[in-house]
């Protein structure tokens, strides 16, 4: 392919909204542009590597037998309503009407479009397990849309679902898809870190993410220095710094060892610092008691302090009955944090939030910074495990009095207070230990790139799914999901390989694998040039040949900035004489070396075809 016949509006400056590598040299290498906030076209180039990730991902999803469709981007919002997700996906879901009044979605996500094509063609065990694929556009209105196409509104997702018979038999698909996207992140040249992770909105038992490690990465990734446990910080878990108590009877032995409950005046304290500071303790003898509000739990609450009179309805027929809003106490250690996406999950919430200083003050019947567990019948009481443990402590616990300025001290968990849950709520963060080895956890900052899911029966149950087992009977199918995001794929790819000159495309997602640029295409240069393309394109190899009446610098400047990884330089100087040579130059290296001519076509197909042996293994 010449230059001459394709678009590559390179550019010299660097758009001033990107802050991330990716992101500029898309831009400056002419393979993307803008067309809104959150919106971005491909152009040529661009869209070739972006064909080369989405085939390298098509070729492992048919290899463990999944299969492609087609489904629509616009979907009827009725299915949605079905699932109960019409109202919990929130404002980032595209709602629209069509002209008739009817409900529709433009995609976010696909569990609900695949689940409704099974529904209408399931009905025998035998045709069990299924696993079905798409590479399609989804839609999601970011409320800050950044960092180019790593977080953009619309996007492209290879989604993959399965359906199953048993969790034995979904357990083998996840597995597989594991293995599946560990090859196509080393195929596309990438170094992930596969972590444990939330299941979220998808739900489920069981999820994986699969990150990179990035600066600007939304996900904060919790690693052991000693063995091989890496989670996301939503999930992450650590080794007790505690010792919990053996049974009920030690917690009791323990309550009674302490001194009586003690209400002390404590004039103007309201933070933990400020606790610690007047009592002249430290904050892990601190209960810290704070007041959430969590929306559509599922958790029956009927028998859970200041929640009798709580309503349940159903979001959709045949979806389970949840309490559209309820409040709850959360007390943790006062020298931690608590982890909000644990705490919903434990609640079986859609999510969670710090309720607002006018429900805590109704709620409590104190000033904000008063709360404890001690006397709070109004709300379910939810302890974290840490707080099992602190009647350990020759002097019991310290925790607010639920009156403004006064707290309590000497407070026994078991005796003064009994949690109506006892569960991890716990943020972890990196000096913690590993729950595994006991290794110390470090942070790293990650992007999520891929993600697979357990998801079970959610989908199926509340859209109807069934089909007939070898009796007859009828049945519920469990399910999978497994997502990869395309775009964001490709920058990451970009981001691990790029230096101050451009891109530095590994071999497999390269648009072109060898560029040729004639330091003037005329004459002996021009044949020279002509020849190799065409002998290179003969051997399978995609080439750009360089033939703009350009200087030598620009053109060279250029090749690096796309980041081909070969480029051979034609000249009048090296091609006169006996022994004619051309320059070749490895992207990644400093130096080139001269080769004959006649050979050249030859060695650049071995190198690039063994560079792409090398990945695809």
């Amino acid at each position: 392919m010449k230059i001459s016949r394709f678009f590559i509006p390179t550019l010299r400056e660097v758009p001033g909204d990107a802050v991330i590598a990716s992101h500029r040299l898309m831009f400056r290498a002419g393979m993307l542009r803008k067309l809104a906030n959150g919106l971005f076209a491909y152009l040529p180039l661009g869209l070739r590597s972006f064909r080369k990730v989405e085939q390298i991902v098509r070729e492992e999803m048919d290899a463990i037998g999944a299969l492609e469709i087609k489904p629509t981007v616009v979907v009827p919002g009725e299915i949605w309503k079905e699932s109960g997700r019409w109202e919990s996906m929130g404002e980032g879901m595209l709602r629209v009407k069509n002209r008739l009044g009817n409900d529709f979605v433009v995609s976010p996500t696909a569990e609900e479009a695949f689940t409704s094509l099974m529904r209408d063609e399931l009905s025998s065990y035998r045709q069990l397990p299924l696993s079905l694929y798409q590479i399609n556009t989804k839609f999601r209105d970011e409320i800050r849309p950044r960092y180019g196409v790593m977080r953009g509104r619309e996007f492209v997702m290879k989604d993959a679902y399965s359906f199953h018979t048993g969790d034995a038999s979904l357990d083998e698909t996840y597995e597989a898809m594991g293995r599946a996207y560990r090859r196509i992140f080393k195929r596309c040249g990438l170094t992930v870190i596969p972590v444990r992770a939330d299941s979220g909105a998808m739900g489920g038992s069981g999820s994986e993410e699969f990150m990179v490690e990035s600066v600007i990465g939304d996900n904060t990734l919790l690693l052991c220095k000693a063995c091989d446990y890496a989670a996301n910080v939503e999930k992450a878990s650590c080794k007790r710094d505690y010792s919990a108590p053996a049974s009920l009877e030690a917690v009791k032995a323990a309550a009674a060892s302490l001194p009586a409950l003690e209400k002390i005046d404590t004039p103007a304290v309201r933070t933990i610092e400020e606790l610690c500071a007047f009592l002249k303790t430290g904050a892990k003898q601190f209960i810290k008691t704070l007041i959430y509000k969590a929306v559509n739990v599922e958790l029956d609450l009927s028998s859970a302090p200041g929640c009798s009179k709580l309503e349940r309805r159903r979001p959709a027929p045949d979806t389970p009955e949840v309490y559209p809003e309820a409040f709850f106490a959360v007390a943790i250690r006062g020298d931690l944090d608590v982890n909000e996406v644990k705490l919903a999950a434990a609640l079986k919430a859609a999510e969670v939030c710090l309720a607002a200083d006018a429900d805590v003050v109704r709620l409590t019947g104190a000033p904000v910074g008063f709360a404890g567990p001690v006397g709070l019948t109004s709300l379910p009481l939810v302890a974290d495990e840490t707080v099992t443990a602190l009647n350990d402590a020759a002097q019991g616990a310290v925790t607010g009095a639920l009156e403004k300025d006064r707290h309590y001290r000497h407070v026994a968990y078991g005796r003064d207070f009994s949690p109506w849950l006892v569960t991890d709520v716990r943020t972890v963060v990196a000096g913690d230990f590993c729950p595994v080895c006991g290794g110390e956890l470090y942070e790293k900052k990650g992007n999520e790139l891929g993600h697979i899911f357990k998801l079970g029966y959610k989908y199926t149950k509340s859209m109807k799914v069934s089909y007939l087992d070898e009796n007859g009977k009828s049945q519920i199918p469990t399910m999978g999901c497994y997502g990869i995001g395309i775009d964001r794929v490709l920058a990451s790819v970009i981001e691990e390989h790029h230096d101050d000159n451009g891109i530095v495309w590994p071999m497999t997602a390269a648009p072109f694998q060898v560029i040729i640029v004639p330091i003037k295409y005329e004459g002996a240069v021009k044949a020279a040039s002509d020849g190799l393309a065409a002998d290179l394109e003969k051997r399978g190899v995609e080439v750009l040949l360089d033939d703009r009446n350009e200087r030598p610098g620009v053109k060279f400047n250029d090749a690096d900035l796309i980041g081909i990884p070969y480029r051979v330089v034609v000249g009048d100087k090296n091609l006169a004489g006996d022994s004619p040579k051309i320059e070749l130059k490895y992207r990644r290296d400093k130096e080139n070396r001269l080769v004959d001519p006649r050979r050249a076509a030859e060695e650049l197909a071995a190198l690039v075809f063994g560079e792409i042996e090398k990945l695809n293994n």
